[in-house]
């Protein structure tokens, strides 16, 4: 018998619309996936040729002919200072591989180790990783919902990072070239990378710990340990690792070798008709005019989709922007956690529970806190949207600060997941019924939201798109003054560089 919507009540409601909403984003996922899955198919790309020695910059759109670097240099931008190009000081992956098989025998290790214990009056709780999220997923619709973005950021995503990066340190360290395919698993790599949050996490940890040591007494157990170790193994492996030497050993698919333009030999080819591959950063040309969003085949090194701008980027931003403002004032205002002792509930917010690290004298943590939970939401939302504005505008107003500001965004986003770890383990912990317990309130779900969201947002904006609207990029170098080219630093550290010879090259043409 066909329900009535009617008589249902409005929380029924409310689930039918959001699993709906679910199943829209689940295929909308499940599509960009397989848009971003490479097919490495060069078949009937051919008017594309390979730029050898060009590099574009991916915050401002600039092409650069990058000079040799040697072990330990980093090439920058003149333009907006991005980095362009880092090599390492050594020359070849035995660091990189040592860090990563010690990731990976810590997170098989953390499934099986108990991480934390609370004793309340003789009664003992224990928790692992799965713990808290687990707990959550068993509450309602809107907390699995959390608890799956829990899963996923503090077990699924390391565990897949690691074991990508362990699946291309085994072929990079191979004599020769590396399998064409394995550009597939370093693409992805270079994407999920983001998403594990092990240090995210034991930031939070550290907060939960802090909101149960005076109430009862709190063990850390090896697993908490372990994350701190796996933090610091993590980071030393994503920075000894060198991606530009992986895909220097990934070959070029058969009929792309033949067709390279050397610009150490041959003359620059316009700007207009160059563009480089999103995920491996290798610059090609086409026989014409390349549009911005123009389908240019696939990239004959990685098999990505080629486009000169990120598809449909100031939409999608935009749409992702508004969802998150929309929710944000819920956020901070809703109540994300309620602490229920002895039957009586105290709920409390974002703020307070700043206020309350605070009188607990524990600073640094309320400082972490409030910059990461309160003051980080609002910088990504209020800088999108004004570089959004100055994009819409055309306006060349301040392009190398909003660039720098962008990068800044994308890279301190994912700090606001700080709450949602914190009130997962703090949900998985504290449960002793009557005695004890905590619940997670409606807040934590938009708050977790909130995040995500301008994630998601930040990574579908272009910085790119500023520099085009202000007409930067519309002749390349030669759209820059003779005055703009004097005052130009190099930036190229330890590196002699003529960039105005590289301009009079261009001009020559």
């Amino acid at each position: 018998m066909t329900k009535n919507p009617q008589n249902m009540t409005k929380w029924q409601a409310f689930k039918e619309t959001a699993f709906l909403l679910v199943v829209i984003v689940i295929h909308r996922v499940w599509h960009r996936l397989r848009r971003y899955t490479p097919t490495l198919n060069y078949k009937g790309h051919f008017h594309l040729r390979v730029v050898k020695g060009m590099v574009e910059c991916q915050s401002c759109g600039l092409f650069l002919r990058l000079p040799i670097l040697k072990p330990g240099q980093v090439a920058h931008c003149p333009r907006c200072d991005d980095t362009l190009a880092r090599r390492r000081k050594v020359s070849h992956f035995h660091a990189a591989t040592a860090f990563c098989i010690t990731s990976l025998a810590l997170l098989a290790a953390m499934l099986f180790v108990p991480m934390m214990t609370l004793d309340v009056m003789g009664r003992v709780n224990t928790v692992t990783l799965l713990t808290g999220p687990i707990r959550l997923m068993h509450l309602n619709f809107g907390f699995m919902l959390i608890g799956i973005i829990v899963l996923i950021a503090s077990v699924v995503m390391p565990w897949l990072v690691v074991l990508l990066q362990s699946g291309i340190l085994y072929y990079a360290n191979q004599p020769g070239k590396m399998p064409p395919w394995t550009a597939i698993l370093l693409a992805w790599y270079l994407r999920l990378r983001t998403w594990a949050m092990v240090g995210v996490y034991v930031i939070g940890l550290c907060v939960a710990y802090s909101k149960l040591v005076d109430l009862a007494t709190v063990t850390i157990m090896p697993t908490g340990w372990m994350l701190g170790i796996l933090m610091i193994t993590m980071a030393a492996a994503d920075t000894t690792f060198d991606e530009r030497l992986v895909w220097e050993k990934i070959p070029l698919l058969p009929g792309a070798a033949k067709n390279i333009i050397d610009v150490a030999h041959q003359p620059v080819p316009p700007t207009s008709q160059m563009l480089s591959c999103s995920s491996c950063h290798l610059v090609l040309k086409n026989h014409q005019y390349v549009d911005l969003e123009q389908d240019m085949g696939d990239c004959p090194r990685c098999g990505q989709v080629l486009r000169k701008r990120k598809y449909d980027g100031v939409v999608g931003c935009s749409a992702f922007l508004l969802a998150a403002a929309v929710f944000y004032l819920p956020a901070n205002f809703i109540p994300v956690m309620a602490f229920y002792k002895m039957g009586k509930g105290q709920f409390s917010t974002i703020i307070e529970g700043v206020i309350e690290l605070w009188q607990n004298e524990l600073y640094s943590l309320s400082i972490l806190v409030l910059f990461a939970s309160v003051t980080v939401p609002v910088l990504k939302i209020a800088s999108l949207a004004l570089m959004l504005s100055v994009q819409e505008r055309q306006s060349a107003w301040q392009l190398r600060g909003l660039t720098k500001l962008y990068r800044l965004v994308e890279a301190i986003g994912r700090w606001s997941m700080i709450d949602p770890f914190m009130i997962s383990i703090l949900t998985g912990m504290v449960r002793f019924g009557f005695l004890a317990k905590v619940i997670p309130g409606p807040g934590m779900v938009f708050f977790a939201l909130v995040v995500i969201l301008t994630i998601f947002s930040a990574m579908m904006y272009d910085p790119r798109g500023l520099w085009d609207a202000a007409g930067k990029n519309r002749t390349g170098l030669e759209s820059m003054t003779e005055e703009e080219f004097q005052s130009i630093e190099k930036r190229v550290r330890g590196v002699k560089r003529s960039w105005k010879k590289q301009r009079h090259h261009q001009l020559s043409r």
